[in-house]
């Protein structure tokens, strides 16, 4: 196959079996510019809403894997930066105008709320932890870079950039290691920022972006799996601190309205989800209810004999600057030589960590239940995350990166949805809520970075001052069980937990003859949830995003010899569609008729030297 272009029109050249199974002959077809291929039959007539729910899946068709002509040992330099930006450059416009949708604010609240106070929660983690060299305005800061730069300047604009739990673990084991040895922490921090910077660099200028194509499912479902489980433990922390902080009193005052919060923030969620109600009413609590409970027990605290207690909240310092006594520029220079060069397998384990920790955020963000329509574009995104790394570095900052699970809940939140009958035949007459299309701009992402940056104001630091630790923990908790709830690997195990009669015909793991194969698949990826997390309450806690990135190559290489093809299909799954995938050479297995764009500059150089033996008229219009 071959393909061609020109100012108006596109070829593709395919081969067909002829008359006899013994010979092929040539057909060309002509795609337009509006992508129909002329001589194919005529797409059945849709309304605007199936016709654009379903427009990503017609787009995916133009996906496939790179040429096998490809070898692995050919670099083509910024080849994946280059076609990121042509490929996401004709939408930049409308990235701003389709802000113009209601569902930008709730999204927008929703964001800044998600995006802040957990990050506010690790900043307390990170302020007793590293001696208050990391506090409220360093982590506020660098949740302003990452929004303002990624809202901006990506490619990928709907993922959700901040401070996360598993740079907030990096942070201080390094402290733990380092400053017994009487190193400057900021400016040993500062040159983990630079080196990781180079390093990002690296990955995206080589491509290395492409190597996403064998994320799965697997891993993504193991790695949030770890990440929920951080949210659920950091809240506990919250807890277990209070004792020690305010008294016995405060903690169970605590741990009260933590739970409350829990339970107010989780019965919001379901009722969006649930027939109560008008729809408006449904839309609005599930909008809005998190704030709502936020601010409501943040007055509660102050009721009746509880405004006698003492509740612990979070510390703040003087606004927009350090915690600490220093200027926002790290004395990076004043460090020993051999501290700079120490700084390079810390760099290392950095660039792994956000390889995937921020790739995954970017994949769940643009999940194949999202219908999609704009490009995605991976390498170019790298080259930016690595910038802010750089300028966080120092600044002296904690390096932001792509949240989990804020950036689905992100995308999720901006999505439209409406009501289609129910397949199954047990629910027959029932409708179900499916995403129509998502509002796909920058302005929700860039208008919390912003109000973000006006909470380090004073009067909002002081607003900020007056919410309960146990309000953190809270969110902490709805947060975790609301990502373990859409998890892969918790609708695996309630599947086996599941008595057979209430499984849903629709339901893949039901085609699964051999059930014992779903208990092995699950009993994996809770092994891998298990070294993850328990590598990480070690001082060896600096060296798990290698154990994240080995779950990548057991997926690809080992399991096909455990699992049969059909097996896999039941219990694995590209994570993104090959429309969004289009950007990393497409999805491992996966195979379609026409090549990706990032291939048709060799396909063109093949058509030029295929013409040389061929018919001069072959390739005419």
């Amino acid at each position: 196959m071959a393909w061609d272009t020109d100012a108006s029109n596109s070829y593709v050249i395919t081969e067909n079996p002829g008359p006899s199974s013994q010979s092929t002959s040539q057909q060309i077809s002509r795609i337009s510019k509006e992508g129909k291929i002329e001589g194919m039959p005529p797409e059945p007539a849709r309304d605007d809403h199936e016709r654009l729910s379903l427009g990503p899946t017609r787009l995916s068709v133009a996906t496939a894997l790179p040429s096998s002509r490809d070898r692995w040992w050919r670099i083509r330099f910024f080849r994946g930066m280059i076609h990121d930006v042509r490929r996401r450059a004709p939408f930049f416009l409308s990235d701003w105008t389709d802000a113009w949708d209601y569902r930008v604010i709730p999204a927008t609240v929703y964001m800044f709320c998600a995006n802040i106070l957990p990050a506010l929660a690790f900043s307390l983690d990170m302020f007793e932890k590293t001696d208050r060299n990391y506090g409220v305005n360093e982590v506020l800061l660098a949740s302003v870079l990452g929004a303002v730069v990624f809202a901006c300047f990506a490619a990928q604009p709907l993922i959700i950039v901040g401070v996360t739990g598993p740079i907030t673990v990096f942070n201080y084991t390094v402290y733990d290691i380092m400053t017994p040895r009487g190193t400057n922490y900021l400016g040993f921090m500062a040159w983990i920022g630079i080196w990781s910077m180079v390093m990002h660099w690296i990955v995206a200028i080589t491509n290395m972006c492409n190597g996403l194509k064998y994320v799965t499912r697997f891993s993504c479902d193991i790695f949030g799996f770890y990440v929920a489980f951080v949210y659920l433990q950091k809240g506990i922390q919250v807890l277990t601190r209070q004792w020690e902080a305010a008294g016995e009193t405060s903690a169970y005052v605590s741990i009260m309205v933590s739970l409350l919060v829990f339970m107010s923030g989780w019965v919001c969620s379901e009722l969006g989800k649930s027939s109560l109600f008008h729809r408006w009413v449904r839309k609005f609590i599930e909008d809005y209810g998190i704030v709502l409970t936020i601010v409501f027990f943040t007055g509660f605290v102050h009721i009746g004999h509880m405004r006698n207690v003492n509740i612990d909240t979070l510390p703040i310092s003087k606004s927009f600057f350090p915690t600490i006594g220093r200027s926002w520029l790290v004395t990076f220079w004043d460090i020993d030589v051999q501290d700079i060069f120490l700084a390079i397998p810390f760099a290392l384990l950095l660039t792994i960590l956000f390889y995937f920790d921020h790739n995954v955020s970017s994949l769940i963000a643009q999940g194949s239940e999202f219908p999609l329509r704009k490009p995605a574009g991976f390498h170019w995104d790298m080259f930016l995350l690595g910038v802010t790394t750089g300028v966080a570095g120092i600044l002296g900052l904690p390096a932001p990166n792509g949240l989990i699970p804020q950036a689905p809940f992100h995308t999720k939140a901006l999505s439209v949805t409406r009501q289609v009958a129910d397949n199954d035949e047990r629910n027959k007459g029932k409708v179900i809520h499916v995403a129509d299309h998502v509002v796909e701009q920058r302005v929700s992402n860039l208008a919390q970075g912003i109000i973000t940056l006006g909470t380090m104001t004073r009067p909002l630091l002081i607003l900020v001052h007056l919410i309960p630790q146990g309000v953190f923990a809270g969110l902490f908790f709805v947060m975790g069980v609301q990502a373990l709830e859409e998890n892969g690997i918790t609708q695996k195990l309630i599947f086996l937990a599941q008595e057979k009669h209430f499984t849903l015909d629709s339901d893949p793991l039901k085609q699964i003859k051999r059930r014992w194969v779903v208990w092995v698949f699950v009993i994996i990826e809770l092994m891998g949830f298990g070294g993850t997390f328990a590598i990480t309450q070690t001082i060896a806690a600096i060296g798990f995003p290698v154990i994240i990135l080995l779950l990548i190559p057991v997926r690809a290489y080992l399991f096909p010899y455990l699992f049969t093809q059909d097996e896999l299909k039941a219990l694995d799954a590209p994570t993104a569609s090959p429309f969004t995938m289009e950007s990393v050479g497409g999805v491992h297995g996966y195979k379609e008729e026409l090549p990706t764009a990032l291939d048709r500059e060799d396909a063109n150089e093949e058509v030029k030297r295929a013409s040389f033996h061929s018919s001069p008229g072959l390739l005419a219009p």
